[in-house]
């Protein structure tokens, strides 16, 4: 739904079976987007069938890749995006499925 002066009142996306509703920032009833704000302290995150077509679909449409997709410990092919308004998007792919130990033992070496 457009508003007057170009700027969009109302859209909804669907991802997956998920709607995600959309604006325009209004400044003047505090509707500000990431870049206004200075950063977002949210990462809207999706699994999809394949993580290297989506990212670089992304890419290719404005996005800017913040972290490349790799291989992760935790058994996701995974990265992290942010589009042109500034919102930050994390993207994975499952794998392989990782023994909890492992898992531990892998996150304890990833943080050192």
């Amino acid at each position: 739904m457009p508003g007057a002066d170009g700027k969009l009142l109302h859209a909804l996306i669907r991802i997956g079976d998920s709607p995600v509703m959309l604006v325009d920032e209004f400044p003047a009833h505090h509707t500000l987007g990431p870049k206004s704000i200075k950063g977002s302290p949210v990462t809207i995150h999706l699994y999809v069938k394949d993580v290297d077509t989506v990212f670089n679909r992304a890419v290719s449409a404005g996005a800017k890749s913040t972290m490349p997709v790799s291989d992760m410990f935790w058994g996701d092919r995974y990265g992290q995006l942010e589009d042109p308004f500034g919102h930050r998007w994390s993207v994975a792919t499952h794998v392989r499925d990782v023994d909890p130990q492992a898992l531990q033992e892998a996150a304890r070496k990833a943080c050192e």
